[in-house]
């Protein structure tokens, strides 16, 4: 038989698990345990002392049942007409409290009662009564075979194996208990959930969390309530975890918000965290959100329980109906016809069953405690199906602490988070904090502000090329506080800080004037914000989407120069959130980097604003240009790669217009280039980068033309048209098709910079040299044989590029150009070593070093 302790382990739970083990759960196991004990306590007995004693039925007996009348004569009338051989050759066994008689006293009363036959049959009667016993003819070993057939064909089954049932039931019960937590796709999200659930609650963070919310939360509530009348009606005052306004539609699809709540309130520290500890508590929030990605996908642990209990209410009914049915068959009598009357003598035996008393009530007692248990599970499938146990709030959670953002889950998460609710609250309150954002957040501000110290900023400090004082933050969890402690600082660049936080502190950085945010919806307080309305100039935001773009940004006032690099050209294009760009009255420059099929009537709403348009389109036509007649007073406009195939008709409207550039489009034609004669103030076009095979002569009515790009295009030749406008400055016609310079060139007195790199020119007239004004002269990459002596007219040349070509040597009168250093001196190694000693000295006057071979 089992031993209690061999049992004992099937019901034997991980003490991990206990969190998990509501109160039912673990008083079935008490009670499958008693189970357990009743088993084996009736399976030892019934090993231990399990018989039946069986006496065999006289015939007289028999035949007493049958004919009552004459039941009290038949028992000495039988015992009379036995022989005395007989009575001489068996001895009778008498059980019960009769004594057991000899031959020889069987003798005696037999002789007795046939000398003395005058006596009464009464009292003779009486006498062998008391004197001779029941004789059954029967030995001690066919007493022994009889009990033990009687045993099987007698005794009811349910008498004989009810400890086995018992015991295996039993067993079901706990196999059924504890399968989930032996199950492998359920124990080892189980085993994972209780690991991270143990480290969450014991984590110095999460006391740290709760303690201090206590405290935020009151400060906030005052902080919102006179911070939310100073802000206008269209500005959300939310907290960075609370819910958007509903007048600002992006923020609410795009999940960013703006929160202009307060100055940060400096709390003091209840718990003081150390790098150790807040190392661990971000390893937790990593495991926390992929333990919550791989568990809310499924609800298996759920299905596996409801049907365990099912499983158990099913096999509760079914033992107390059968149980029910035998508790009556469990007696001390029981008759016997074992059908080996060739062997004894007798047909019919009477037998008494000893451990009946026991067994009955081991039975009622076993009955007892499955209906208990059948209740429990009753209770538990009204438990499991009175509440969608699939869904978790942290309602109450949010309501307790400042970590509103907390999200509600589902599937086995949130079942197990209800079992555990079942064991202790806390734990899942505690849990919780490590499913809000905000909570993360500020773990990331601590470790973030021990990492980044003053001083360590201080050192990543750089000049731009504009001279000025630039910080450039890459990757970081949040924007450190010590940031804005460098008041001196000119630009602040924050590229991919998802969290980032522009706290009150800002207002010390009174030289701030530009600020770029390369996918970086970053959050501002109040005071904050009403310092960047005020100071800030200049602002670039990068995105993905245009929902990323902050809301705060269309409230700038003051800003002048707004520059938005990202996609557009989406559904989010209808809440663009440019409408609000009317509100910045003082926006001088918009560069759109992105991806429009046509420009969007609301940013021509800010047109009469504006002195400069760039659209960056990156391949994607651009259709619809009408809308920029309305830009009255634009200066500059950029068009770059908008797939333009003709210079829009909309330009020419313009009237204000000085520079155009149509860089990298699909242009062939300029023909239209005549209406530029109504840009009076055009001195500035950019046509580099097309497919433009000829220059009209029409050209020649951009009388006020200073700059002319043409470079990367099919051109051939060059037209004497272009060299009559007398203001040209500025001529690049470089990487194109050119054979010959036109001897025209010479006409252009106010030449400075002249670029025709790339080309296929071999002879270099000598009327390009009386262009004296000439700075830059770019020759390179063509076929010249030869540089004229006369470039010693060039004084005031300080950019010369030769290399690429076919020279064999330099003319010495190159030493001429009083303003041309080695710097500027593109050449071959070799032509340079040509020079004459003299020019090389004059013309290695800038760097003071000799000449070394190379450039």
């Amino acid at each position: 038989m089992f031993t209690l302790a061999e049992v004992a382990s099937l019901s034997d739970i991980q003490p991990t698990y206990r969190i998990l083990k509501p109160w039912w759960d673990v008083f079935m196991d008490y009670l499958a345990v008693v189970m357990l004990m009743v088993a084996i306590f009736a399976g030892t007995m019934q090993l231990t002392k399990d018989q039946v004693v069986c006496l065999p039925v006289l015939q007289s007996t028999v035949n007493s049942k049958v004919q009552p009348d004459t039941a009290g004569k038949a028992d000495f009338t039988t015992v009379e007409t036995t022989t005395v051989q007989e009575e001489v050759s068996m001895r009778t066994v008498s059980f019960g409290s009769a004594p057991t008689v000899t031959p020889d006293i069987l003798l005696s009363t037999a002789t007795t009662s046939q000398y003395q036959p005058t006596e009464s049959d009464q009292e003779l009667k009486k006498e062998k009564k008391d004197s001779s016993g029941r004789k059954t003819n029967l030995d001690f070993q066919q007493y022994v075979f009889i009990n033990q057939m009687c045993y099987h064909l007698a005794l009811p089954w349910y008498s004989k194996y009810f400890p086995y049932l018992v015991l295996i039931h039993t067993i079901i019960l706990i196999v059924s208990s504890n399968f989930w937590f032996k199950y492998p796709k359920t124990c080892s999200k189980i085993e994972h959930f209780v690991s991270i659930l143990g480290k969450c609650f014991e984590s110095p963070w999460t006391t740290k969390a709760l303690s201090e919310t206590a405290c935020e939360d009151s400060e906030e509530n005052k902080q919102r309530l006179t911070g939310a009348q100073s802000l206008p009606k269209y500005v959300s005052t939310s907290s960075d975890e609370g819910s958007p306004s509903a007048s600002t539609p992006m923020i609410t699809k795009s999940g960013f918000k703006f929160s202009a709540d307060k100055p940060m309130i400096e709390i003091p520290s209840v718990t003081i965290l150390d790098k150790k500890d807040g190392e661990q508590a971000k390893a937790l929030f990593e495991k926390v959100r992929k333990f919550r990605a791989h568990v809310e996908d499924s609800d298996l642990i759920y299905k596996l329980y409801v049907g365990q209990t099912v499983i158990k209410t099913v096999k509760f009914i079914f033992i107390l109906c059968y149980t029910a049915n035998f508790v009556n068959t469990i007696s001390f009598e029981h008759i016997c016809n074992p059908k080996v009357e060739h062997l004894i003598g007798y047909t019919q035996f009477e037998c008494t069953h000893n451990m009946a008393y026991m067994l009955k009530k081991l039975l009622i007692s076993y009955i007892s405690l499955i209906c208990v248990y059948g209740f429990i599970c009753l209770y538990t499938l009204f438990w499991l199906f009175r509440i969608p146990l699939k869904e978790y709030s942290f309602e109450k959670v949010r309501e307790e602490s400042s970590f509103s953002d907390i999200p509600d889950v589902k599937n086995d998460f949130a079942f197990l988070l209800h079992m555990v609710d079942q064991y202790d609250q806390l734990y899942s309150k505690r849990f919780g904090v490590f499913l809000s954002e905000v909570s993360e957040n500020k773990l990331r501000g601590i470790s973030l502000n021990h990492e980044w110290t003053y001083e360590k900023l201080r050192q990543h400090v750089s000049r731009n090329a504009q001279d000025k004082q630039e910080l450039h933050l890459f990757m970081l969890s949040g924007v450190p506080d010590a940031v804005f402690d460098l008041t001196d600082l000119d630009v602040l660049k924050l590229e991919l800080i998802p969290e980032a936080k522009i706290t009150a502190k800002i207002s010390q950085m009174t030289n701030l004037q530009e600020l770029h945010l390369y996918h970086c919806p970053a959050k501002v307080e109040q005071t904050a914000f009403s310092f960047l309305r005020d100071h800030l100039r200049c602002l670039h935001v990068k995105f993905t989407d245009v929902a990323e773009i902050p809301a705060w940004v269309y409230l700038l006032k003051t800003l002048r120069e707004l520059y938005l690099i990202g996609n557009l050209n989406s559904e989010n294009n209808k809440m663009i959130g440019l409408e609000s760009l009317r509100e910045l009255r003082h926006l001088k420059i918009l560069h759109v980097k992105s991806n429009l099929t046509k420009i969007p009537p609301n940013i021509t709403d800010v047109a009469p604003h504006l002195t400069k348009l760039v659209i960056h389109n990156d391949g994607t036509k651009l259709v619809v240009l009408n809308s920029l007649k309305k830009m009255t007073n634009v200066a500059e406009l950029e068009l770059q790669n908008c797939e333009l195939e003709r210079i829009p008709h909309a330009i020419f409207s313009l009237s204000n217009l000085q520079e155009l550039d149509l860089k990298s489009n699909s242009i062939r034609t300029i023909e239209e280039i005549i209406s530029f004669q109504h840009l009076k103030r055009l001195t500035c076009l950019k046509l580099w980068h097309n497919k433009i095979v000829s220059i009209p002569s029409s050209i020649t009515h951009i009388k006020n033309l200073e700059s002319l790009y043409l470079s990367n295009n099919k051109l051939e030749t060059l037209p004497a048209a272009v060299f009559s406008l007398q203001k040209l400055r500025c001529l690049d016609v470089s990487y194109n098709s050119i054979v010959v310079i036109p001897v025209e060139i010479g006409l252009l007195q106010n030449l400075q910079h002249f670029h025709i790199t790339g080309n296929k020119v071999n002879v270099l007239p000598k009327q390009l040299f009386k262009c004296v004004k000439l700075r830059t002269l770019s020759l390179g990459q063509n076929c010249i044989t030869s540089l004229p002596d006369k470039v010693s007219q060039l004084l005031q040349l300080t950019y010369l590029e030769l290399k690429g070509n076919c020279l064999d040597h330099l003319p010495a009168t190159l030493g001429q150009c009083q303003l041309l250093r080695k710097s500027g001196l593109v050449v071959e190694d070799h032509l340079f070593d040509t020079l004459s000693p003299d020019v090389k000295e004059a013309l290695n006057q800038d760097t003071g070093i000799p000449f070394a071979n190379g450039i």
